[in-house]
């Protein structure tokens, strides 16, 4: 049984660590269905702890500033700027990266298909900020029509210009996802 010392020294040990901001915390991350247990930098982004840590590269760093989309994952099943959110932030929620929105090995999620069949990348950097940004439009319901597609995945930038391509695989995408 645990004495008042005991609590006292696990006060003591807290306070210590919040005083020094390069302490280590030590988190449980769920991602794609798989617990991660780190040892983290307080200030380090969901972006560089999956892509650094975890080795899941699909997401992307473009701007780091949370204005070009690249870097969107899905948290709790929500669109989040990977590169705005504190890794120790995720710890109890739900991550899902590009790599783990297949249903299952060999198969892709009918966004990814759709992605396919419409030619909707061109070089490819914004296609898993895109793809995972428009699986949470059509969920959220912001795919109604292009005008409402255009205007809910305007967060995500695309250098190339597929924006005609992205909203034919979000209409294409949508109708499979909703049946």
């Amino acid at each position: 049984m645990p004495g008042p010392g005991d609590a006292a020294t696990a006060l003591a040990a807290e306070a210590a660590e919040a005083r020094d901001p390069r302490a280590l915390h030590t988190v449980t991350l769920t991602v794609n269905g798989q617990d991660h247990r780190l040892s983290l930098d307080a200030r380090a982004s969901l972006l560089d702890t999956l892509r650094d840590r975890l080795g899941l590269t699909g997401t992307k760093k473009g701007c780091d500033h949370g204005q070009c989309g690249a870097c969107t994952v899905l948290v709790d099943g929500r669109r989040e700027l990977s590169c705005l959110r504190l890794a120790v932030m995720a710890q109890g929620h739900q991550v899902t990266t590009i790599e783990g929105l297949a249903p299952a090995p060999d198969t892709l999620h009918p966004m990814q298909q759709a992605f396919i069949d419409q030619d909707a990348f061109q070089c490819g950097y914004c296609t898993p900020g895109q793809i995972l940004s428009a699986v949470a439009c059509v969920k959220e319901g912001h795919a109604s029509d292009d005008d409402q597609i255009r205007e809910y995945m305007s967060g995500n930038i695309c250098r190339c210009a597929a924006y005609p391509n992205i909203i034919a695989a979000i209409r294409q995408a949508k109708t499979e996802m909703e049946a």
